[in-house]
């Protein structure tokens, strides 16, 4: 083989392994150009390479966690299952204990598919003065159904209403988790203005809410779910909002 012809296949294996690791490189970034050079010197007619340098301009992904309370619904709920398996998107679940207890080939299959499943009371019973012993039995009620279906800890809680006691916390090793996004997708029946509300209000480590008993919410869930990939957005559980 001549020099030339070494120095040609050196190069072309350089640009190889560059573009390998450039490819490996890219889980966690968006689409960008790839822009590769070389440079060169010319030596009795043949092209020496010396260095070659690859530039990237990737962004990190902006982190999103789609959070859905008061399932699972038997039909709604896997469609939104569906949805989500097909699109490669991981989200949280608060369910309600007494759901859960009808339904929990879907609690199984939330956690086998990937996502977090946290604590919604067993009855949607809202926290006051007067009903906390019977909010805390609600709330070790639904973990230990949960627990017996998956077989984890229930750390997660969203408490109805946004209403909690920060005593709990201590007493029973939970961790509420509010949102910063309210979609009030349960009084619309309008898919496309539920994802729109949620596209134009979104940013980087907000928390949205959503609910998976109604078939708009679902709609209007995927419809947003496919924008905001477009527009460079990571879905992930809220335990990764919360303490990445």
């Amino acid at each position: 083989m001549s020099n030339r012809r070494k120095r040609i296949f050196f190069f072309s294996m350089i640009v190889i392994v560059s573009l390998l690791f450039y490819f490996l490189g890219r889980k966690h970034t968006v689409k960008s150009e790839l822009v590769i050079s070389a440079q060169k010197t010319n030596i009795n007619g043949d092209i020496l390479v010396e260095k070659v340098i690859i530039r990237q301009d990737d962004k990190e992904l902006q982190k999103v966690a789609l959070t859905f309370d008061d399932g699972p619904h038997p039909y709604y709920t896997e469609q939104l299952l569906d949805g989500l398996k097909e699109r490669g998107v991981h989200v949280t679940f608060f369910v309600t204990g007494e759901h859960a207890e009808l339904h929990p080939d879907i609690i199984e299959r939330m956690h086998e598919e990937g996502h977090l499943i946290g604590n919604h009371t067993y009855s949607h019973i809202q926290l006051t003065k007067s009903n906390r012993e019977k909010f805390k039995e609600e709330l070790v009620q639904t973990s230990k159904v949960i627990q017996e279906i998956t077989g984890d800890e229930v750390i997660y809680v969203r408490p109805p209403y946004g209403t909690w006691d920060k005593k709990f916390e201590d007493e029973l090793n939970m961790i509420p988790v509010l949102w910063t996004v309210d979609t009030l997708d349960w009084c619309s029946h309008n898919a496309s203005g539920i994802a729109n509300k949620i596209v134009t209000k979104v940013q980087e480590n907000d928390i949205i809410l959503m609910h998976d008993y109604y078939d708009t919410s679902v709609t209007a869930a995927l419809q947003a779910i496919d924008r905001l990939l477009e527009e460079g957005y990571e879905f992930v559980t809220v335990d990764e909002i919360l303490f990445d």
